[in-house]
């Protein structure tokens, strides 16, 4: 098994020091961001590898001396910084944590989106619900919300969410090309990303987006500011409560989009586009499966943003281990002809054809 998951790697005093990093995680999760926020990590980077000190510190940041030096201290125990006779200096952790872009879409979403919410994981658990979502107001799933959330909460969500489509767009773009579609269906398009970055790349084909008719709005308003209306248009559908779509496309394109929903659900979907596609047009599915992440880093960003599907999305949702879409893709009765690694940050795209 990848990452070394099929073995113990830590000695026992190594073991006692992670639990305490869990045991304290909410803690020191927010002295971060405290620190983010009141440019203490920013004000050590900028005083490079000869670092500062706290009386220094203190004429630069608005707390008070016995704040800033707690917030110093909390991190060295992070790790996010060191210390050299009395001068502090930003580590490798604080580093990334201060100029990674995914981290930082990363602790956002976490802070705006799932902090709070995850108080009611357990329940979400136990109940098959998204419990946490009660944070944001009465819902069954967030979707419908996610244009009503506060303004900083549906920021964090959207950047989150487009800062790894948009790293793949470009590189799946290739693959599809191959496939000179004249007609997409963007199933699950959302705010109209992908249809406006393949109407600008693909300049002969038509896209048809199918979502909640709560995205299709916001879609059209994104399409007619691109110029795109004569090509792109959108239908208004729960694909949880139809059996049938319309069938001009010749690639049903899913990009981050069957992760929403359960296995059964998965199986539904696919089984539904198999009805009415036809027989020659393509399936194309790019995801997020933890199993197929190059790295340990990736595998444990995924594990724990599935929770975020448990606790606010629609409580029976995650990203999946690929052999899961490879199970509903066959009860549905697809093949898969191609699968390709390695797409942007981490995505895989399955291109698939009905049995």
């Amino acid at each position: 098994m990848k990452y070394g998951f099929n073995k113990e790697i830590y000695t026992a005093l190594e073991a006692i020091t992670e639990a305490q990093k869990i045991a304290f995680a909410p803690i020191l999760f927010q002295a971060i961001m405290c620190m983010k926020n009141k440019g203490i990590l920013s004000s050590i980077d900028q005083s490079g590898k000869i670092g500062i000190n706290l009386e220094d510190l203190t004429k630069k940041v608005s707390l008070s001396p016995y704040a800033i030096e707690l917030l110093l201290d909390v991190a060295l125990s992070m790790r996010v910084i060191y210390q050299q006779d009395s001068n502090y200096i930003l580590g490798k952790i604080g580093h990334f944590l201060l100029h990674d872009k995914m981290t930082e879409v990363n602790l956002n979403f976490s802070q705006d989106i799932c902090y709070q919410s995850m108080f009611f994981l357990q329940e979400a658990l136990e109940k098959g619900e998204p419990s946490g979502l009660k944070v944001f107001g009465d819902g069954k799933t967030i979707y419908p919300m996610l244009q009503s959330l506060p303004e900083q909460a549906k920021k964090s969500w959207f950047d989150f969410d487009h800062f790894y489509s948009d790293h793949a767009f470009p590189a799946v773009l290739p693959h599809i090309m191959k496939l000179n579609p004249k007609h997409v269906y963007d199933i699950g398009g959302n705010t109209g990303k992908w249809a406006i970055f393949s109407a600008k790349h693909l300049p002969e084909t038509q896209v048809t987006i199918l979502d909640l008719p709560e995205q299709i709005s916001v879609a059209k308003e994104n399409i007619k500011k691109s110029g795109f209306e004569d090509r792109i248009d959108g239908i208004g559908v729960n694909v949880l409560e139809t059996d049938i779509f319309p069938n001009q496309a010749d690639i049903w394109w899913m990009s981050q989009f069957l992760d929403c929903f359960s296995s059964d659900q998965i199986v539904h979907i696919l089984k539904t586009i198999h009805r009415s596609m036809n027989d020659d047009a393509s399936v194309c599915i790019m995801d997020l499966f933890w199993d197929r992440q190059n790295f340990e880093a990736g595998a444990l960003s995924l594990n724990a943003s599935s929770l975020y599907f448990t606790c606010l999305a629609n409580g029976n949702s995650r990203f999946y281990h690929s052999k899961v879409f490879y199970q509903c893709l066959n009860e549905a009765g697809f093949h898969v002809e191609e699968d390709i690694d390695g797409i942007g940050f981490g995505h895989t795209l399955l291109i698939c054809k009905k049995r």
